[in-house]
């Protein structure tokens, strides 16, 4: 399994509870609720998941006003240079945009639930997960986790952490190759190890 941006606690969850065979945290939203994040979040995230603890229904309602237009410039406005010239490029400009328009054609409802539960405490044990993960993030990748994950390696028994030089959260269309690649291998040697 992948797990990109909001996907990986998601993702994690799954790993978790044992249902893949190995997973790919690729740019993922960090846990940023816990405790040793409060010091180096930027005050407007810091804000926003003080709230999402404290009234996680209003913060909800919040998220599920947002359109795929808000989506876009969101990203546009919190993404580096680097992730700007995939962003923006104008093929996969067209694709994101139609994608954006396609996840929120119904409304925003399941993007403002996921980002409620992603911003809060997670509810399941990270240190329990016994499939083999790779968490992979680009070096100027501000927005995802305020420490490219390394954390959220450390709290995952054998997780490899890669940080790729020059990228940012745009890594799983800059990077696919060697990221599914690793995922792949990870896969098939996790099944020959369970003897399946």
């Amino acid at each position: 399994m992948v797990g990109n941006s909001q996907g990986a606690p998601f993702a994690l969850s799954c790993a978790a509870a044992g249902v893949v065979s190995a997973l790919a945290v690729v740019s993922g939203a960090d846990e940023v609720a816990r405790p040793e994040f409060a010091s180096v979040l930027n005050a407007d995230l810091r804000a926003l998941v003080e709230r999402t603890e404290c009234d996680p229904a209003g913060v909800e309602e919040f998220f599920a006003r947002f359109t795929a237009d808000a989506m876009w410039d969101m990203v546009m406005a919190g993404s580096p240079a680097c992730d700007l010239a995939v962003y923006q490029a104008p093929d996969f400009a067209a694709g994101y945009r139609r994608a954006l328009a396609e996840g929120f054609g119904q409304g925003a409802a399941g993007y403002a639930r996921d980002t409620v539960l992603a911003m809060g405490r997670w509810p399941f044990a990270l240190d329990e997960i016994a499939v083999p993960v790779d968490i992979w993030y680009g070096e100027q990748d501000t927005g995802h986790s305020p420490d490219n994950g390394a954390l959220l390696a450390a709290r995952v028994p054998g997780a490899r952490r890669h940080v790729v030089p020059g990228n940012g959260g745009a890594l799983l269309w800059t990077h696919p190759e060697p990221i599914l690649t690793c995922l792949l291998e990870k896969a098939v040697t996790g099944r020959q190890t369970r003897g399946s």
